[in-house]
């Protein structure tokens, strides 16, 4: 049995919709198992600073449908000491918190591996991060909210490129993952995605442009990581050796990251809390869980950091198709 009274719930890293789903996941289905909760504020920063709150499950009413999170998050290079992540366990322990769940990225699981094999504290980390790119989840909490945001911002904009007669180059975030920008670009009906995943791309869009001739409006996809350059960058390029398309950028950025998440990203992000808090009552540690095949799986997190999650290569055929 496990020896479980009090676990903390951190959102850490960069923001995603349905991190607020998932905290409330976690509150209640710990609440469910008679345990008190306690919520870490600003991330490993907060943990370090030993800023922790009480979360009874009216704290986390009504939040379901907000994007953030509202235990805020921050990046913390002091956890990254031996020093700082000593001082974070003197005020866990301090607070007779007996378990974390860290809801975060690969940076965010990196941290909470170490910490783990240093102190007897157990971890468990659920995937939030709209660059779905952890390896071991089909899905990351905030990936489905944002491709819904990307292609919104699209097909306004494709709106005023077909008025026009414009080329844009539009840049999504992903860093270095083309999992936004190949989905949505299928989605939207890009002419053209570029994505780090993929070698020659530069020469493949030439050849499209020059095969298509005039056309009154293209759509370019750009994932911000990509190997040929960020969106503007590109489109420099494009003006010179095309000076008969009118081109133009525009960058999405952090809007991605925001906003009420979908309906899937909410569904998620509870099931994932759930079961996050069912693998701390089980003495699991030092694990992501994940969604593959709409089941919970356990991943060490070990796995998740160290190894690569790939794209679908279909995907990469089906978009090529559609494009032509």
């Amino acid at each position: 049995m496990s020896m479980i009274k009090k676990v903390g719930v951190l959102t850490s890293g960069g923001d995603a919709p349905g991190m607020n789903a998932a905290i409330r996941a976690v509150v209640r289905a710990a609440l469910h198992h008679n345990l008190e909760v306690v919520g870490i504020r600003k991330g490993y920063k907060g943990m370090i600073a030993g800023d922790f709150i009480p979360l009874l499950s009216k704290d986390v009413s009504n939040i379901i449908q907000r994007g953030g999170t509202i235990l805020g998050t921050a990046r913390s290079e002091e956890f990254r000491t031996e020093e700082g992540r000593r001082k974070a366990y003197g005020n866990l322990v301090g607070h007779s918190i007996d378990a974390c769940v860290v809801i975060g990225g690969d940076g965010s699981f990196q941290g909470a591996g170490k910490f783990s094999s240093e102190f007897d504290i157990p971890f468990v980390g659920i995937p939030g991060t709209i660059d779905n790119d952890l390896y071991g989840t089909d899905y990351t909490i905030g990936y489905d909210t944002a491709l819904n945001t990307v292609v919104e911002a699209v097909d306004r904009i494709r709106d005023t490129a077909s008025a026009h007669d414009r080329m844009f180059f539009i840049e999504v975030m992903g860093r270095g993952a083309g999992f936004i920008a190949l989905h949505s670009g299928i989605a939207c009906g890009a002419e053209a995605i570029l994505i780090p995943e993929v070698d020659g791309q530069e020469e493949a869009l030439h050849d499209y442009l020059q095969a298509q001739g005039n056309k009154s409006s293209n759509i370019i996809l750009v994932a911000e990581g990509n190997n040929v350059g960020g969106a503007e960058q590109i489109a420099s390029q494009i003006s010179v050796k095309y000076p008969d398309y009118d081109v133009r950028v525009n960058v999405l950025g952090h809007m991605q990251r925001g906003g009420s998440p979908s309906a899937f990203d909410r569904f998620l992000a509870s099931r994932l809390g759930v079961a996050a808090v069912d693998a701390l009552i089980d003495n699991q540690r030092s694990i992501m869980v994940g969604f593959v095949n709409h089941d919970i799986v356990h991943v060490p997190f070990n796995k998740t950091i160290n190894t690569s999650k790939n794209l679908n290569k279909i995907l990469l055929d089906v978009a090529d198709i559609l494009a032509h």
